[in-house]
């Protein structure tokens, strides 16, 4: 006998498709709109919707740094999700419909929500118009701008849109912070190239890169619930580089004051070289305009300079004291080699807090000069670090900053990256709020040729949940085992917090 079919509901997951930025009109059918060859090149905006008025998805308008309250700016970039979502009626969607571009404008589509409205954006910068040619641009004509012309804002939607907080989400119901890094590091990429074009959208022929990021500490929790708002501007500009400043905005209902809505702040330092020399190349100068344009000027300046000072200052041969530091920092550490069953149960040494990450850099994660995001990796580190501190403390960690970076060399689609991580150092001296320090070393591997360069060096902060401290969470004291170990320890003790080096003498 034949048995009765049994029909069950067709699962949701299988109708999900990933997406460039899809925009749905009220019948659920995506909208494409693909520039016209009568827009302005200064028309930067992205695709909207039929039938609406003003279109509100342009750059961000002028107006003083971050001075507005409405979580909802009309011109900034919406972010939307890229896939359907289950309780949406799902029709065919051509996915490379949006990607029919130049292969330097759509490089891969591993981009988040953030970086595939920022694409579309950006690539409206570097089409061309129409009777210019490619070489007009010339640096003789390079021009001030004000910080006003490169402010870019982005809105995030997540009390709204169901997929997009779903991607944003991390297991603790709170935000991804690794993708958030990544979505800063591609708003500061667009900014550098709005402030780099001329007044007409046309741009010479340089590579934007970035060159390093300043410490970036969480000011208040970020949830993955209500709106968030990410505005930036270009604040300082050198010969060849310049400093984007970026501000992470939650706004709170019950806050009276605007800088209560401020959740991270950050820096940004971006450089120009020459597409065909390599060598740096000159950019359009910067003119603040408001007291505040003016006072992030001399912010920027100074840490500039402070930048140029400590690459300029010899290394110093070691003297007494810090040759106890090491001494004193390493004599718990021999215990553990020489004597492990007289070691402190406490502690722990730096080697046996180690993880590492290794994979080949593909394709879909390169720039559009065929190199490797710098928020990819930092994103990547992070997610490193983040377990790292997990396998330690056992407890889920709750992430506080990360120290200045520095893009050391260059990553290419095909490098085999490894990365390295380790608790570095604990600071216990607040019990219910331990700091965990944890560095990732990335090296650039050549199988082929047998070589490996360090490309980067990532420092990040993280603590233990309140709750988990509440509980009788213990955490443990980290001490080096080697000479080498030790020097490290020192060396970020005294870049974070030199007291801490001074109390431990």
């Amino acid at each position: 006998m034949m048995k009765q079919a049994i029909t069950r509901p067709f699962p949701h997951h299988l109708l999900y498709r990933p997406t460039s930025s899809i925009y749905f009109s009220k019948s659920n059918r995506p909208i494409h709109r693909s520039p016209s060859p009568s827009q302005s090149p200064s028309d930067t905006h992205l695709p909207f919707f039929q039938n609406q008025q003003t279109p509100h998805h342009r750059f961000a308008s002028r107006r003083p740094f971050s001075s507005s309250n409405d979580p909802h700016p009309p011109n900034a970039i919406p972010v939307v999700s890229t896939v359907n979502s289950p309780f949406e009626s799902f029709s065919s969607i051509d996915a490379g419909s949006l990607i029919r571009r130049p292969i330097s404008l759509w490089p891969g589509m591993y981009h988040s929500p953030v970086t595939n409205a920022l694409w579309e954006a950006r690539s409206r910068i570097f089409e061309k118009p129409q009777g210019i040619p490619g070489d007009a641009v010339l640096e003789s004509e390079l021009v001030p701008k004000t910080p006003s012309q490169s402010r870019t804002s982005i809105i995030y939607n997540f009390s709204s849109d169901y997929i997009l907080r779903e991607q944003y989400k991390n297991p603790w119901n709170e935000i991804r912070i690794g993708k958030l890094l990544e979505d800063l590091d591609a708003l500061a990429g667009t900014i550098s190239f709005k402030h780099c074009s001329n007044n007409e959208g046309a741009m010479r022929p340089v590579l934007l890169v970035t060159a390093s990021v300043d410490r970036m500490m969480i000011k208040k929790s970020i949830r993955v619930d209500t709106d968030l708002k990410i505005v930036g501007a270009v604040t300082w500009v050198g010969r060849s580089s310049m400093e984007i400043r970026l501000e992470v905005i939650q706004p709170i209902e019950e806050a009276s004051d605007s800088s209560d809505s401020l959740a991270l702040t950050a820096n940004f330092t971006f450089v120009a070289r020459d597409s065909k020399t390599g060598k740096s190349a000159p950019i359009n100068q910067i003119s603040p305009e408001t007291d505040q344009e003016k006072l992030l000027w001399k912010e920027a300046d100074d840490r500039n300079q402070t930048r140029k000072k400590k690459r300029g200052e010899n290394k110093k041969d070691m003297d007494d004291k810090e040759a106890g530091r090491l001494k004193a920092l390493l004599a718990e550490g021999r215990v553990f080699c020489d004597m492990p069953a007289l070691a402190d149960r406490d502690s722990i040494l730096i080697r046996d807090t180690r993880f590492d990450s290794s994979f080949i850099c593909q394709p879909q994660q390169r720039n559009i000069h065929g190199r490797i995001f710098g928020g990819f990796l930092m994103r990547k580190a992070l997610e490193l670090a983040c377990s790292t501190t997990y396998a330690f403390a056992g407890a889920a960690p709750l992430f506080l900053e990360v120290d200045h970076v520095d893009f050391l060399k260059p990553v290419d689609v095909g490098n085999f990256l490894r990365l390295k991580s380790c608790v570095l150092y604990t600071e216990l001296e607040t019990p219910n709020r331990p700091l965990i320090n944890v560095e990732v070393v990335a090296h650039v591997t050549s199988p082929e040729i047998r070589s490996s360069e360090v490309s980067n060096t990532f420092y990040f902060t993280f603590t233990a949940r309140p709750e988990a401290m509440k509980n009788g969470l213990k955490i443990r004291n980290v001490v080096p085992a080697t000479e080498e170990e030790a020097r490290r320890v020192l060396e970020r003790m005294e870049a974070e917090n030199p007291e801490l080096v001074q109390n431990r003498d």
